[in-house]
Order: C-alpha cells, then sequence, then structure tokens
C-alpha cells in the first residue's frame, strides 16, 4: 500500500449478511483495517479469525453504537429490513434515531449508507424505511453518501425449488416483458466500500443497477439455461397478493403490495432513470449459477 493509499479503519454494520460481508472483504482486500459490528459475539467469531475488530452493539442501542463507531475513519449503515413492519414504521424509526445519535456524537469523517431505489418516492410502501434513514441521516454534519440499489438478483432464491422442480417461476413483478433494475449484493457491496474509500462533503446519492435491466421473462429464461430444462414465469393475479401474504404470516401487507406496485407501475424508479445510474459488473447468470449450487 503507497503512502497515497494509508491503512484507514471502518466499522462494518450488517457484515453477517450478504452485501456488509462483501463491503468488509473489498476493505480487508484493500488493506484497510475493519470493525465488525454484530450483536451476537458468536457471529463476530469468523470475522475475528479473518482479522477484523469485534464490536458488539444492538442497532437499537445508541450508546453501544457509538462505542463501535469510536475510533474509525468511516461507517457503513446498513438498515436491518423490516419486511412486516407496524403503521408508521416505528421499527425503522427506533434504530434510525439510535443511528443518527451515535453518528453525531462520533462524526466519523464519512458514512455510507445502503438505500434503495425509489428512496425519493412521494408514495408510502415498504421501502419508505429507508426513506426515512436518508433524511435523518443526511442532517449529520459529516459527508455521508447513499447507495441507492436496485432489486438485489439474489432474491430469486427463492424461485430456485419451484424452477428445478416445476419449471415454473411465479412473480409478482409484472407485465412479465417489463424490464426491472436488478443488481447483484456483490456488485453492492464493492461499490460501497468504494465509496467508503473516497472523500467528499455534504450529502450525496449514488444510484446502481446491474449490467442491464432484467425482465420476468428473462429471469425464467436464465433460470432454464442454468438448469438445462424449460422454465417460465407466470404473474401472480394482483388480486391474489393480499391474501397470499397474509397465509404467509404478514400482519399487514399493505407496504409490501404498494412496493411491488411501484416497481410495476414505474414510480419506483432511480432518480436520475436508467441513464443515470452506475452498472454493475455481475450477471444474472453468475447468481443464479451460485443459488442453484447453494440448494442443490
Amino acid at each position: 500500500m503507497s503512502n497515497q493509499q494509508q491503512r484507514l479503519r471502518f466499522a462494518v454494520t450488517g457484515i453477517t449478511g450478504q452485501v456488509g460481508g462483501a463491503v468488509a472483504r473489498t476493505l480487508l482486500a484493500a488493506g484497510h483495517t475493519v470493525r465488525a459490528v454484530v450483536r451476537d459475539a458468536e457471529k463476530g467469531k469468523a470475522w475475528a479469525q479473518r482479522g477484523c475488530e469485534v464490536a458488539l452493539a444492538d442497532v437499537n442501542d445508541a450508546a453501544a453504537l457509538q462505542a463501535a463507531f469510536t475510533s474509525v475513519d468511516g461507517v457503513f449503515i446498513l438498515l436491518p429490513p423490516t419486511f412486516d413492519p407496524s403503521n408508521g414504521f416505528p421499527e425503522a424509526a427506533a434504530t434510525i434515531k439510535a443511528l443518527h445519535t451515535a453518528l453525531d456524537a462520533v462524526r466519523p469523517s464519512r458514512v455510507v449508507g445502503l438505500s434503495t431505489i425509489g428512496a425519493q418516492a412521494k408514495q408510502t410502501n415498504l421501502l419508505t424505511q429507508l426513506q426515512m434513514l436518508e433524511q435523518s441521516l443526511g442532517r449529520l454534519p459529516v459527508p455521508v453518501a447513499f447507495l441507492r440499489a436496485g432489486w438485489f438478483m439474489e432474491n430469486a432464491a427463492w424461485d430456485v425449488e419451484p424452477a428445478a422442480t416445476s419449471g415454473i417461476i411465479q412473480s409478482y413483478l409484472q407485465p412479465l416483458d417489463k424490464p426491472f433494475p436488478m443488481v447483484a449484493t456483490a456488485d453492492v457491496g464493492r461499490v460501497a466500500a468504494e465509496l467508503l474509500q473516497q472523500e467528499w462533503t455534504g450529502r450525496k446519492v449514488v444510484e446502481l443497477e446491474g449490467p442491464q435491466r432484467i425482465t420476468p421473462n428473462e429471469l425464467a429464461e436464465t433460470f432454464a439455461k442454468v438448469l438445462g430444462q424449460p422454465v417460465r414465469a407466470v404473474a401472480i393475479p394482483r388480486d391474489e397478493w393480499e391474501v397470499l401474504f397474509k397465509k404467509q404470516g404478514m400482519s399487514d401487507p399493505t407496504p409490501r403490495i404498494r412496493m411491488l406496485e411501484g416497481f410495476n407501475e414505474g414510480w419506483i424508479e432511480f432518480e436520475g432513470g436508467e441513464t443515470g445510474s452506475i452498472k454493475g459488473s455481475v450477471t444474472l447468470e453468475t447468481i443464479l449459477r451460485k443459488l442453484v449450487a447453494q440448494q442443490t
């Protein structure tokens, strides 16, 4: 590492997940020090073996987060997903308040927060939780970058079994020939790590999707290629969504339904559109091959 590429220390939340893990691995590979912020000491052991520092902190504990964020050059923030939130998103609000309090106390030289495509949407939906994160952390008196990522390609993990056994994948994304912005978590983690190693002032937004947009039909075709058998996509009728989600155990499916409608209707989109986003390099086929290998 040259004198210009000095060794920095970064705190990474969500490190046990796909994106946080990719962030940490990228930073470690670049020669930086990583502090793994985990709630469970047991889950921190694997990262300690990789040479990481380990800090124990619950994401709702501002004092513990403050300690975890002390004496670092930058912090990666990942809001734990709440797929069945209570009315008004109080779960996300509590976590965001703790994160804001801790970061405001420590004031690291830079913060990168994982956000989402459509974070700027005016219509309330499941992704509004990330809009709340942007609004809160965006008020911090430190440089903050929000990485707005497209639909994760890894969401197709749910489709591996039905694709292999029945040759059918059911799609909430529709119409089936509509291209949707999707991205691999490896690209998200890599770009987040690259942002952490940069310097900027104020608040900025970076929007990220994969090499090309993907239709549900193309998702099925790629599964067919990977599995070596016919696979087709079938649209799940809109009037069946609420019943299906409640059968899955959701108390209030409305935010999730509104999110899906936003993708389908086009009001969940990048603020800069497709031309304004940066493009990752990991292809859908690469991800599907990995997902199939993991489940077979």
